[in-house]
């Protein structure tokens, strides 16, 4: 390379590095503690049939406590007071939240017994920020150690030019992906468009009372047994996921999402309300293993109301729940 090349080549790389940098000194950073650990889980902590009593729990009531792994989320990094976390989420782990420009940094640890990692989809990340793979330092966090995961939120990892407000995105371990998933170690990830927080500190779209995250997902507990097919919604089956409560006229947002395999394709329908998705009106939405959708609704009638899969096998094994509307 001649010296006119070789100082362009230098000057070009010189000012993506600025750039780069001057995008990182300028973000917000929020960090979040999160532990790996493991559970007992109970599908239906009631041991009831909360949709249909008189029906019960068929043969997936034989066995509802399994052993699992979670992502605990925690105050600081002394892992020892755990966020407060909402009925609703179920299984799921703590939400991540951010907003277009911001830096998340995750301080992850695994109090588990095996390997784990904490993979995003959407936002930047660097090869060691990955967290799968298995070729870079977040790749396998072996027990008892931690790793920091740092995650960009780029205008790439924001809503699009159709979507609301906020997005989501999935995080999963992925160092045996198709295991780890379906121990249970999985959450969400928020973005707000930039602008639409609710202030600095918050990261909460302004426009929005509510947002509920629902994953639709086939637990498969014993070898594929039909009894050990837990077709559950946050890890709950059979009405048992409590918490999802709004008012008449509240501004709601429905993040859904599903992982699993190919049974894991769930048409998810609201009873009593339509929702807006990406302009179009339904009041049914289609989700595929690892697909995410955010959709809104404004509550019009109270009651207590179905939310299941609209799959016949599905509804039959419990992929239910009830959403409430007070007056």
């Amino acid at each position: 390379m001649n010296s006119h090349h070789g100082n362009r080549a230098f000057i070009l790389i010189f000012f993506v590095i600025g750039v780069f940098s001057s995008f990182q000194v300028q973000a917000s950073v929020r960090e979040y503690w999160v532990a790996a650990e493991e559970v007992s889980w109970n599908y239906a902590p009631s041991a009831r049939n909360q949709i249909h009593p008189d029906e019960g729990l068929g043969v997936w009531g034989g066995s509802l406590k399994y052993k699992k792994y979670r992502y605990i989320g925690y105050t600081d990094n002394t892992y020892a007071v755990p966020l407060p976390q909402d009925d609703w989420m179920g299984i799921l782990g703590p939400q991540i939240r951010g907003v277009v420009g911001d830096n998340i940094v995750v301080h992850f640890l695994n109090r588990t017994d095996r390997p784990l990692s904490m993979h995003p989809h959407g936002v930047l990340y660097s090869k060691d920020n990955e967290g799968a793979d298995g070729h870079s330092k977040g790749a396998n966090v072996l027990p008892g150690e931690s790793y920091e995961y740092t995650w960009i939120v780029d205008e790439d990892a924001g809503p699009g030019p159709n979507d609301p407000s906020t997005i989501v995105w999935l995080y999963h371990s992925h160092v045996m992906g198709e295991e780890e998933m379906n121990l249970g170690l999985v959450g969400a990830i928020i973005i707000t468009r930039k602008g639409m927080e609710t202030s600095h500190s918050n990261p909460f779209p302004r426009d929005v009372d509510h947002e509920f995250i629902s994953l639709f997902m086939i637990f498969n507990e014993e070898n594929g047994q039909e009894s050990g097919l837990k077709h559950a919604i946050n890890g709950r089956i059979f009405g048992n996921l409590n918490g999802y409560e709004t008012k008449i006229g509240e501004r709601v947002r429905w993040h859904v999402a599903a992982l699993g395999n190919e049974q894991d394709n769930h048409t998810v329908h609201w009873h009593g309300q339509t929702v807006l998705n990406q302009g179009h009106r339904t009041d049914v939405i289609e989700v595929l293993p690892a697909s995410m959708v955010s959709v809104d609704m404004t509550p019009r009638s109270p009651g207590s109301w179905l939310l299941h899969c609209h799959v016949n096998d599905h509804m039959l094994a419990g992929m239910s729940a009830r959403w409430h509307v007070l007056p």
